[in-house]
């Protein structure tokens, strides 16, 4: 169904195509379309035929349209998938440098590293140590 309706579809817009350009130019801005009375269809009455003609073949392209895309989205194929490759990861907080020194644990007796000569980059302080779990006094 979906394909009779695709063939149909590219139908009607090679159709469309083609009454449009069979149509007179109205302005004439490029000199091409507009010439003499000479022509394989001239007359009012023409230009009546082909408008109706356009406007009816531009509905029926609507209207496949519309039928596409709902038979589409009805059969799960309205999603798009692109499995090309994992999309970029969002700007976040960059991790160190390699260079960069480590402060120690608290309550450990091992000192900080020092930090690389040549780096460039200012020493990090420290983190101070986190603050001990309070106590509620007690009351006897």
């Amino acid at each position: 169904m979906q394909t009779v309706l695709l063939v149909i579809h590219l139908m009607l817009a090679i159709a469309l195509i083609g009454t449009v350009l069979l149509q007179k130019s109205e302005g004439g801005a490029l000199g091409m379309g507009g010439g003499g009375m000479s022509g394989f269809m001239t007359g009012r009455s023409t230009a009546n035929l082909l408008t109706r003609t356009t406007a009816i073949i531009a509905a029926l392209f609507f209207l496949t349209s519309v039928l596409l895309v709902v038979l589409a989205t009805h059969r799960g194929e309205g999603t798009l998938s692109i499995p090309a490759s994992a999309p970029p990861a969002a700007p976040g907080p960059t991790a160190p440098p390699a260079s960069a020194p480590t402060a120690p644990a608290p309550g450990s007796a091992q000192p900080a590293a020092p930090p690389a000569t040549g780096s460039g980059a200012p020493p990090t302080p420290a983190a101070p140590a986190p603050p001990a779990e309070p106590t509620a006094p007690v009351t006897k």
